[in-house]
C-alpha cells in the first residue's frame, strides 16, 4: 500500500491547529462546579469546600496587572469584569460583596484563587472594585455572602456585564458590621 502524498501546506495548517489547542482557555461557564484539592500557599493550607452558608466580613483587595492569565478555573482573567478570587469556595460561586465604606452592594462571579495576603478575605477584579468604590484605595472593609442569584444575572456576569443593581446597604446593618469587624481586630 502506498501513503497519498499530503501537500504542504495542509502539513503545515494541521501543525498550526494542533500547535494552538494547549494554548486556549475554558470558556465562560458555570458547568462544571469544581471545589479542588486541598493546598498549600506560602506555609498556609487551604481546603476548599461547598459553603451555601458562607457569610464573612472582612478586607477586600482587588488585582488588575493579571489581565491575560488564565484564572484557577481556565478561563481568561479580564480586569473590566465583575469577578473575584477566593481561597476556598467553589468554582465558580457567585457571592453578594457589600462594601462597609460605600454601602454599595454587588453580585461577583468568583472564578480564581486568591487573595493569600494576611487579612483578606476576597481578591476583587478592578471592575468589581470600581464598582463597590474601592479601586482608588486598593482594598476596604467588606461583608462577602454566598448567593444564588437568578440565571439572568448570571448570564450577565458570565459575559462581562454586571448583575441588576442591588439597593445599598442600610446603614444601621453597616454600622453593626464594622462594629464586628473592629471587635475582631481586623
Amino acid at each position: 500500500m502506498h501513503a497519498l502524498p499530503r501537500p504542504a501546506w495542509l502539513i503545515g495548517a494541521l501543525a498550526l491547529l494542533l500547535a494552538g489547542c494547549g494554548g486556549r482557555y475554558r470558556a465562560v461557564s458555570d458547568t462544571p462546579v469544581t471545589i479542588g484539592r486541598p493546598y498549600v500557599v506560602r506555609g498556609v493550607s487551604y481546603v476548599p469546600a461547598a459553603a451555601p452558608d458562607y457569610d464573612m466580613l472582612g478586607r477586600a483587595s482587588w488585582y488588575g496587572g493579571e489581565s491575560g492569565n488564565r484564572t484557577a478555573r481556565g478561563e481568561k482573567f479580564r480586569p473590566g469584569w465583575i469577578t473575584a478570587a477566593h481561597a476556598t469556595l467553589p468554582l465558580p460561586s457567585y457571592v453578594e460583596v457589600t462594601s462597609l465604606d460605600t454601602g454599595r452592594v454587588i453580585v461577583v462571579r468568583v472564578n480564581d484563587r486568591g487573595p493569600f495576603a494576611r487579612g483578606r478575605i476576597i481578591d476583587l477584579s478592578k471592575g468589581a472594585a470600581q464598582a463597590l468604590g474601592l479601586r482608588d484605595s486598593g482594598h476596604g472593609a467588606v461583608r462577602v455572602r454566598v448567593v444564588e442569584p437568578p440565571e439572568r444575572d448570571r448570564e450577565r456576569l458570565r459575559h462581562g456585564k454586571p448583575a441588576a443593581p442591588r439597593p445599598d446597604a442600610d446603614p444601621t446593618a453597616l454600622a453593626f458590621w464594622r462594629a464586628q469587624l473592629a471587635a475582631s481586630g481586623m
